[in-house]
Order: C-alpha cells, then sequence, then structure tokens
C-alpha cells in the first residue's frame, strides 16, 4: 500500500513539473489572393472595419502602399464605404488618419485575413471557392484600450 501511494505521488508531482513550451508557433504562411477571393474577403473585412472605427465622412484611414490585389481590393471596399484612404503616405498637417495594417495567411487550409488599428484588431478565417470567398469562422474583435 505504502509503495502505490508513493507511486501516486510522485506521478502526481512529476506530471504537475511537465510544462508546455512557453513560445506560440504558428503555421500560418503569408500568402497572395487574386481576383473574387480577393475582392470577398477585402469586401467583408472593410465592412466589419466599418462598424468599428468612426463614421465614413469624418475618419480618413491611412494603409502602407502595396501592389497586391487584395490591398487594392480593400483599399477600394473601404472608398466605397465612403472612407477617404491614403497610401501614398501623403498625409495633410491638418489630418489625423486612423493607421490601418492588414496581413492574409493560409492557415490550416483556410484563408485568414487580419486587419487592425492602434484600437481594434479583426480577423476572420475564409474558405476560397470559385466565385470568391465564405466566412468558415466567426469575426475575432479585440479591442485594445
Amino acid at each position: 500500500m505504502r509503495k502505490t501511494l508513493a507511486a501516486i505521488i510522485m506521478t502526481t508531482v512529476l506530471s504537475g513539473c511537465q510544462t508546455a513550451d512557453e513560445t506560440l508557433t504558428t503555421s500560418s504562411t503569408p500568402i497572395a489572393v487574386t481576383g473574387a477571393t480577393a475582392s470577398a474577403i477585402a469586401g467583408d473585412m472593410a465592412s466589419r472595419l466599418a462598424e468599428q472605427v468612426g463614421p465614413a465622412g469624418t475618419t480618413t484611414l491611412k494603409m502602407d502602399k502595396d501592389a497586391s490585389e487584395y490591398a487594392a481590393a480593400l483599399e477600394a471596399s473601404l472608398k466605397g464605404w465612403g472612407y477617404t484612404v491614403i497610401a501614398d503616405g501623403k498625409v495633410g498637417k491638418d489630418q489625423k488618419p486612423v493607421e490601418i495594417a492588414w496581413s492574409v495567411d493560409s492557415f490550416d487550409g483556410q484563408v485568414l485575413a487580419r486587419v487592425s488599428t492602434p484600437a481594434i484588431a479583426l480577423g476572420r478565417a475564409y474558405t476560397a471557392t470559385s466565385a470568391g470567398a465564405t466566412p468558415a469562422s466567426p469575426l475575432s474583435i479585440m479591442q485594445r484600450n
């Protein structure tokens, strides 16, 4: 009985010492989305961002210049929502634009799109289809204070 109890205690103590690696690893890979897929994802992310940032008529957005189809689709979608988008880096001295960053990655066979500002980060997984893309997850919203 004493040996069994000692074995149980040792097993419990040793299993408590096992810790997971503290670093996070991901298997996401930046990808280029094109055509209808880029337009569908950019349109959805722009509409979700519009729900979170200030009103279109008074909020100017600034994004880095990028030659990708997704960047062009995102810029066009945001303009379609009525936002002024600065993509050439030329900000007037009276303008205080909200900076946005974006990324598109491949993760587990899906497309993971993210759009963020200093105050909020949005993310969603999509399944690419021949007609564009469909959301494969709920919208993730992280607010920063």
